[in-house]
């Protein structure tokens, strides 16, 4: 490698030019879109759902769901937080689990993983570019479902002051911007996911394989943790504490879940993140 190229390497304009294509590459693909379709359409089928069963005057959610989906007909806004807690212990996770999981495996299968490393990119700034990729996706996707349930509830419920979860009143703006917190929330909640399709994905050739390993592993996890007999387990499953946003509609907030399940996902990206890395720089690439 002569020292111009060294430099380009090393240049944060080059890594952000690589990060910019690495994101161009993932949104382009029909399957990325075709996620991110499902996602949008989840909220949609929850409004009209809620929308039909409402349409004599009855109350949603026959006192069972989520604990806002009885507050949807009230305001619209209410949409947003039944949607991304009916897509966070499945739709979401899933979506993130298949990125990640093709994220170097794609590119071996491909034959394009070795043309990615003679660039020259470095193995750790390019592990890092796809992480910061899948991250990037986790929060597209969490705003999606958001949006597309803000929409569909100004177009089926009315809006206005909200009732939190304690009691309270709390304005429309406020209740705007606790929405966008807890999307935020929920986009952090799915690091521990994208960090272990990320290390899945670097011990196999195959795209595929590793998908499919990263989504049963995803599935495994939620049925070990509805296991009472497991229970002394389940604070230290990354998918425990997922539901812990609703927290941030009590007034005032209940923060220690929510900071457990933060913490919970920094550790879990933290190890699979330094087992992708050890993995990864030290594997032989042959495609």
């Amino acid at each position: 490698m002569s020292r111009a190229e060294a430099a380009r390497g090393a240049s944060p304009l080059w890594t952000l030019g690589l990060f910019r294509s690495e994101l161009l590459t993932t949104f382009r693909r029909w399957r990325t879109l075709a996620l991110l379709g499902v996602l949008a359409a989840v909220p949609v089928l929850v409004g009209v759902a809620v929308r039909i069963e409402t349409g004599d005057g009855s109350s949603a959610g026959g006192g069972g769901g989520p604990a806002f989906i009885s507050q949807i007909t009230n305001n619209g806004l209410f949409l947003v937080f039944t949607a991304l807690a009916a897509t966070l212990p499945f739709f979401l996770p899933m979506a993130v689990g298949v990125v990640a999981g093709d994220a170097l495996a794609g590119e071996a299968n491909a034959g394009t993983l070795r043309y990615l490393l003679v660039a020259p990119t470095g193995r750790t700034r390019l592990l890092v570019t796809k992480y910061a990729t899948v991250m990037a996706f986790c929060l597209v996707a969490t705003l999606v479902v958001a949006v597309s349930a803000l929409v569909t509830g100004a177009l089926l419920f009315p809006l206005g002051d909200l009732t939190t979860l304690s009691g309270t009143r709390i304005g429309f703006a406020e209740g705007l911007g606790r929405a966008l917190l807890i999307a935020l929330v929920v986009a952090a909640s799915l690091t521990g996911v994208a960090a272990l399709g990320l290390f899945v994905s670097t011990l196999t050739h195959s795209g595929i394989a590793a998908m499919a390993t990263t989504v049963g592993l995803l599935i495994t996890v939620q049925i070990l943790d509805q296991i009472p007999q497991l229970h002394a387990l389940h604070p230290y499953l990354f998918s425990h504490h997922w539901l812990s946003f609703a927290d941030l509609m009590r007034d005032p907030v209940y923060w220690d879940d929510l900071t457990r399940n933060l913490g919970l996902q920094a550790l879990y990206a933290a190890v699979f993140g330094s087992a992708a890395w050890a993995r990864f720089t030290t594997k032989d690439i042959t495609a």
